[in-house]
């Protein structure tokens, strides 16, 4: 029997600097999002103007009434004691890899280590963005990453354009069917 109180589930979406995320909760969100967006000063500032310092914040309105809140964390490593601190009570990440970037394999790897404990507890689905830009390392070469690094079984791994409503859906549909295999696509 369903509670009169609403639920409420939390995602994270995490990953490489430039990788889309804040774009990624934009195109997802019911609401404007909420952005920590500062100047970049550092050598993001290369890639891109603004980056996220803090967090970026959306919510998801499901037909059922249920709400599912999206946050994005900080891609540059100097801010990561946010990526444990926005994870804390999340049900799964979405990690968006920027295929574009000098060795995205290893910007995977490097990013399944560090939110390993939390994926042990959840679950996690890669989306890997940019490959209009880079089309090496295909999607294949993910897979096989993911099952040198151990991962059994292997996440859902798609390609994504952050901008695309449609294929952020795909990302956090995959999710939420990995943690329970029996929901039904309303």
């Amino acid at each position: 029997m369903r509670s009169e109180r609403t639920r409420h589930n939390k995602i994270i979406f995490s990953g490489t600097v430039g990788a889309g995320k804040s774009t990624a909760i934009a195109a997802l969100s019911d609401i404007p999002p909420v952005c920590t967006e500062a100047v970049a000063s550092d050598e993001t500032a290369a890639l891109k103007k603004t980056t996220t310092v803090a967090m970026d914040y959306g919510l998801l309105n499901l037909p059922d009434g249920e709400k599912v809140m999206l946050y994005g964390t900080p891609g540059q490593e100097r801010f990561s004691f946010m990526w444990e601190i926005l994870s804390e009570g999340g049900i799964g990440l979405v990690l968006l890899i920027n295929n574009a970037n000098v060795d995205p394999l290893k910007d995977l790897e490097n990013y399944l280590a560090a939110f390993k404990k939390f994926i042990a507890s959840t679950a996690v689905t890669i989306g890997v963005t940019h490959m209009d830009r880079a089309q090496e390392p295909g999607l294949d070469a993910y897979r096989k990453k993911l099952a040198e690094l151990g991962h059994d079984p292997l996440p859902a791994v798609f390609r994504a354009d952050a901008r695309n409503r449609e294929d952020v859906a795909t990302l956090v549909k995959a999710l939420l069917y990995t943690l329970n295999p029996g929901l039904v696509d309303a």
